[in-house]
């Protein structure tokens, strides 16, 4: 049976409410959509980290970094090497912050995951690759890299960009952007 046969046989009561429940479903997902500031994650600017509030002293640690002049959070912690990885790990890695930011469940002390760690060791390779094999530089480094490669850089460049990030008390009076009001102008009018 055709679904424009199904659908004239549902009863006019029934259509207009699935109508409305599909109405009012469409606008809480759009409203959802706007709130959580979704829209935002698909850019590369470093203040939608913040978007979170824990995310705070890595923001804060990053902006007094000199990473801060060439480089945003994403050009780190997000594969560079197809736009379809890129916008997957962004996908993963975004639906579980959205996930324990929406359950409560922040940690006090944020570890980076074994999928973020390859990404950042990688991405570390790829920026600094000329310094790695400068002809200069290589003397004096390729004793160390040889000898160290099974090491992640950090394990040597270990404040290299965040600094000594422990928690959210170790760096109490970080200065970072306070994300806008998500309540729309005319419904801030409603309430006065």
């Amino acid at each position: 049976m055709e679904i424009k046969t199904r659908w004239k046989k549902v009863p006019t009561g029934f259509k207009l409410g699935f109508v409305v429940l599909a109405g009012v479903a469409t606008g809480l997902a759009a409203y959802g959509f706007f709130a959580s500031r979704a829209h935002s994650y698909l850019s590369d600017n470093p203040q939608t980290c913040v978007n979170c509030h824990i995310m705070a002293p890595q923001y804060a640690t990053w902006q007094h970094s000199s990473h801060r002049e060439v480089a945003t959070c994403n050009d780190c912690h997000v594969p560079h090497d197809n736009i379809f990885n890129t916008y997957y790990f962004k996908a993963m890695d975004g639906m579980r912050h959205a996930t324990i930011f929406t359950m409560r469940a922040e940690p006090q002390n944020i570890f980076i995951k074994e999928a973020g760690i390859r990404v950042v060791h990688n991405n570390c390779i790829r920026c600094h690759s000329t310094l790695i094999t400068d002809a200069k530089l290589f003397d004096y480094t390729s004793a160390y890299h040889d000898k160290y490669s099974e090491r992640l850089c950090w394990d040597c460049h270990r404040e290299v960009p965040h600094g000594r990030v422990k928690s959210l008390s170790s760096t109490p009076y970080a200065r970072v952007p306070v994300p806008g009001s998500p309540v729309p102008g005319w419904m801030k009018n409603l309430i006065k």
